[in-house]
This record gives structure tokens, sequence and C-alpha cells, in this order.
């Protein structure tokens, strides 16, 4: 408890300490208090003053500022003005950075219009801004014109893939021509085809031309701007094209054509629309696309300008061919003409986008639309033609007639045209299953329509075996062309047999026709009586000799004019040539045999027998063998 008490007391004297300690401190800081307080009163004038000044320094540096920027405005002023005065011929590029510094200083100026000298600046600027876009135009013009020629032929078929590059034989035009009835469907010959539009402006000029053109925007100076580039830019297209070949040509000449010269432009035609399009009118879009690149309405609009001369010039003389009179010849180049508008018609749609060219897509939609019509009419007008052929020439020999050649190759290239024909059919809203069916009601129809004619033309014959032995050849022939040809997948097996029999019926009635008389005079009929053998010398139960002479006799004028007039007909088909004969021969050679088996010795005692039995069968068998194979004049041999 002792030593608790000690340091109690301890604590005490210490807190005693403590607190006079702290009575002393706080006297002074209250004398410091009032010293501070004596010192912040002397101070505060100084404060004011030293504020005043610092604000008054602010107020300089930022009117030092100020007056920088406006002089460095004046700095650009002058310097632009030095440029646009001297004009954009020696360096076009620091032409047109100073118009730009001329923008930038009239949007300064016109933003801070509280300056005294913004009017006077603004109205110097202004001025010189005309004077720089009125250089600026003549230039656009002088640049577009002299870089805008027109693009070499040569060039051109460069760029074409290499199956519709010129060929040797014909400099003036890709070597594929267009189909008719010599030469196959391009389309199924086609390659992967890679185009490469042309280069018509060096591109290193592209870049300043487009800065040209958009400073001539900026400035409102639209209308100019796009009679500039269309001037040069459609005149140089023009002149590509009249290089290549194409001619502006009225429908009154074209109607006047004849017929192989229109079939020589319409092939030109064909290649000229694909040149035009896929090379030229891609490559002045995409020309137009970069030169005016971010003005979408007048890049569409310069476009439309530079191309719808050129393309009217090419649907013209396509609308030309539609028009013109119909007829068969016809058909397979506006199938051909057809055909390359619908290649070409998802180019037309990507290269002529835009409200602006919206006129000219429909122009050539039109046109396909039209030539399918024109070609389906020609098909009806062919399918009548060939019913109603009137033409009196005959084939003398009964050989297949040229009518018949002709429309088979007609159907034959029709097939050559399927994908094509389906289209057009789907243009009359067919479908697709439809239209494979639809081309074969018409092929069938334009069969049916020949098979009549022909009917008729074997009725100008005065001999029925001929008539007969023509509709053999002929709708043989037809026959064996539709086996031969894709017709038989759409034509079917049923047609083919049907045919094959109407084949069979019409040579069985040449033999019956043509032989009847013959086999009349070797036939045992009304030689001899009922009961007798036909050898003796005469008599009632036997055969008279004079009348076995006179059958020999008749059997012998028979037969050379049958070999002097058939040696003449013909039947080009060297197995359909081969059974009729062996036909004729199994029935006239056995009944031969039998005659003189029988009635020969008759003859053979008596005085000539060779005046009668003339013909051996062998010498029969070799005459048939001369049959049917068009021969000029024929001498009968014994």
């Amino acid at each position: 408890m002792e030593a608790l008490r000690q340091r109690t007391e301890f604590l005490r004297e210490s807190l005693e300490k403590s607190k006079i300690n702290t009575e002393s401190m706080v006297a002074k800081l209250g004398s410091f208090d009032s010293r501070l307080s004596t010192l912040d009163s002397a101070m505060r004038p100084i404060q004011a003053r030293t504020h005043a000044v610092r604000m008054a320094h602010e107020n300089i540096d930022k009117t030092l500022r100020s007056a920088d920027v406006i002089l460095s405005q004046f700095d650009k002023t002058y310097e632009a003005e030095k440029i646009i005065m001297r004009g954009p011929n020696e360096d076009l590029k620091g032409y047109l950075e100073a118009v730009d510094k001329l923008r930038s200083v009239a949007r300064f100026f016109s933003s801070n219009k509280s300056y005294k000298s913004s009017d006077g600046v603004l109205s110097h600027v202004n001025s010189l801004l005309a004077k720089a876009i009125s250089k600026m135009e003549n230039e656009f013009q002088r640049q577009i014109t002299s870089r805008s020629k027109a693009v070499d032929p040569d060039k051109l078929f460069d760029c074409l893939p290499s199956s519709l590059r010129p060929s040797s034989e014909s400099p003036s035009h890709p070597s594929e021509t267009g189909k008719n009835l010599t030469n196959g469907n391009l389309s199924e010959k086609q390659e992967v085809a890679v185009y490469t539009p042309p280069t018509l402006i060096d591109p290193r000029f592209v870049p300043l031309l487009s800065k040209l053109a958009q400073q001539l925007v900026q400035a409102g100076h639209h209308a100019q701007c796009l009679k500039l580039y269309r001037d040069a830019r459609a005149s140089a297209l023009e002149m590509s094209l009249k290089n290549l070949g194409v001619e502006k040509l009225s429908k009154e000449e074209v109607q006047k054509m004849q017929w192989e010269s229109l079939e020589a432009k319409i092939g030109n035609w064909i290649h000229f629309m694909r040149i035009a399009v896929k090379l030229l009118f891609a490559a002045e879009r995409q020309l137009c696309n970069k030169i005016f690149e971010g003005v979408d309405s007048l890049k569409d609009e310069c476009f439309a300008e530079v191309t719808s001369n050129s393309l009217s010039v090419l649907l013209s003389f396509g609308e030309a061919v539609a028009k013109s009179k119909r007829s068969p010849e016809k058909l397979f180049v506006l199938l051909d003409m057809y055909e390359i508008m619908r290649e070409l018609q998802p180019d037309i749609e990507v290269i002529f986008e835009g409200k602006a060219c919206r006129e000219m897509q429909e122009s050539a939609l039109t046109l396909a639309k039209r030539l399918a019509q024109t070609a389906q009419e020609t098909f009806t007008d062919f399918e009548e033609a060939v019913e109603k052929d009137a033409t009196k020439t005959t084939v003398a020999d009964g050989t297949v007639h040229p009518l018949t050649s002709y429309v088979i190759n007609y159907v034959k290239f029709l097939f050559d045209y399927q994908s094509t024909l389906k289209q057009l059919f789907q243009e009359f809203g067919t479908s697709g299953d439809e239209s494979n069916s639809q081309l074969a009601t018409v092929t069938m129809r334009i069969m049916q329509a020949l098979q009549t004619n022909l009917d008729a033309k074997s009725k100008q014959y005065k001999d029925q075996a001929l008539t007969h032995l023509f509709l053999m050849n002929n709708i043989h022939y037809m026959v064996r062309s539709v086996r031969r040809s894709e017709a038989k997948d759409l034509l079917g097996d049923d047609w083919i047999q049907r045919h094959r029999r109407i084949v069979q019926q019409n040579a069985n009635q040449y033999r019956r026709v043509a032989w009847a008389k013959v086999l009349q005079c070797i036939s045992a009929q009304g030689l001899t009586s009922s009961g007798g053998t036909g050898v003796g010398e005469s008599g009632s139960g036997g055969a008279s000799r004079a009348l076995i002479k006179d059958r020999f006799r008749s059997f012998n004028i028979q037969i050379e004019e049958l070999y002097q007039r058939q040696c003449q007909w013909t039947v080009p088909d060297p197995e359909l040539r081969e059974s009729l004969r062996l036909a004729v021969a199994e029935v006239l050679l056995p009944a031969y045999r039998s005659f003189i088996k029988r009635f020969g010795p008759l003859v053979e005692n008596s005085k000539n027998p060779q005046k009668y039995i003339k013909y051996t069968p062998e010498d029969l068998e070799k005459m048939l063998g001369e049959f049917f194979e068009g021969k000029a004049a024929v001498e009968v041999r014994r």
C-alpha cells in the first residue's frame, strides 16, 4: 500500500506540473494569435495587389494566344493565296491543300464573328475560293479529258477468258461465234470465265481526280462536275465501242439487211454485249465509285449519264432484231441473243444499281422478254411452216427430202438449247418440271407436222411403190436421228417404236406394190388345170408351152423395167437398203427357182430357150444388189 501511495503522490505532482506547463503554453499561443492577426491585416493589401497582377498576366497570355491564332489564320490565307493565284497546273496536290486551308480559314472566321476583321477576311477568303473553284473546274476538265482515252480492242480481248479471245482465223472478234445450224451450244462449252475489267485511267491520278471532284461538290458545283465527267467519259466509252465494231443502226437498216449479213452482225452483237457489260461498263462503274467516293447520289447519276447512250445503241439493235420479220432460221440467233441477255442479267443488276440506273436495268430486262416472246412466236411459225410447206420440189429417187433433213437438224439444235428453252418457257409462267414437258410437246408437234407434210408430198408420185419408198426413207431418217440425239429421252421409246412400225409398214407396202406383177408372172396360178403336172407339151391336163413362154417373156420385161427404174431410186441408209433387198430376194428368188424347175423344161426343149429364160436366180440376185443405189443411167446386163 505504501508503494502504491508513493506512486499516486508522484502522479499528482506530475499532473500539477503538466497543468502549469499547459497554462504557460496557452498564454504563449494566445500571444502568437494576436500577432498573426496583426500580420494578416498587414498582408491583405499585398495579396490583393498580387492577385491583380496575376490576373493581368493571364489576360495578356490569353490575348497573345488569340492574336497568334488570328495571325496564323492570316498566314494560312496569305500562303494559300499565293498558291491559288499560281493555279493548279504546277502542283495540283499543293493546290488542293491550299483550298482546304482557305476552307479552314473561312470556317474559323465564320464561327468568330466577334472579331472586327471577320467580315473583311471572310469576304477575301470567299473571293479566293470562288477563283479556286473556277480554276479547279478547268483543271478537272483538263485532267479528266486528257486521261480519258478509248480502250484498244486488243486490250479488251486480253481481258476476256481465253476461250472467248480472237482466233487467228477471225481476228476481228472472239473465236466463239453465235450458235447456228452448224455449231454447238456456247453455254455448254464455256469454262469458268474470269473477266478482268480494263484500267480506264492510270491509278496514280485517280485520287487527285477524286479530290478535285469532291472539292467541286463541296462548293455546290454538282451540275458542272457531272457534265464535265460525263462529256469526257461518255465520249471515250462510245469510241471504245466504235473501235470494237459497234454500229449505230436504225430499225429500218436492220430490217432491210440480207440474212447472211444480219446473222454475222448478231454474232458480233452477242460478243459486243458481253464485252460492254462485263468489261467496259464494269470498269466505268469502278472508276465512278472511286472518283465520287462518298457522294452516292452523284456517283450513280454520273455512271448513268456516261453509259446511257452506249447501252441504248446496243439494246436498240436487239430490239430491232426482235421486231423484225420472223423466219425459222432466226430462231437460233434469237435464242443466242436471249441467252446472252439472261447471262448478263446478274451483272447488269449489280453494275446498274441505284435509282438513276433503274430505267436502264428495265430496258435490258424488257429486251430479254421481247426476245423470248419473239422466239416463242417463231416456234409456232416454224411448226405451221413445216406442216404447210407447199414446195413442189419432189425427190425423184425417193430419198430423204431436204425438208426432212432441215427439220430434223432444226430439232437437234433445239436440244442444244435445252437450258435456254427451259428459261424461255419459264418467262411465260411455266414451272421447271413443266418446261421439260413443254419442250417434248413442241418437239412432237413439229415431228407430227413434218410427217403430215411428207404424207402430202408422197402423193405427188405416180408410182405407188415410190410413194412407199419415199415415206419409208424419210420416217426411217426421223427415227434414226431421234435415237441418236437427246430427243430420244423426251420423245420416249413409245414414239420410236410406233414410227419404226410405220417404216416397216411402208417397206412391206413397197414390196407388195412394186413386185406384185413380177411375182404374178412366175406364179403357177392359171397355168395348170386341176390334176395336171404342168410339164407336158400341151393339153387339158398340162400347161401350154405358149403360155409358159409368154410368162417368161412378161417376167423378163417386168424385171428389166424394175431394174432400170429402181436402180435409180435411193435408199440412203445402208442397213435399210440391204434389209429391203433381202426382203425382196426372200420372196422373188424362191418363187423364180420354183417356176424354172417346174416349167423350165417346156421352154428348154424349144428353139432359142435363152430368149425366154434370160436370167438365172444368181443373175437376179446380182441385179437386186444394184437396186436403190441412185444411179443416173443403168444398162441391163445379163
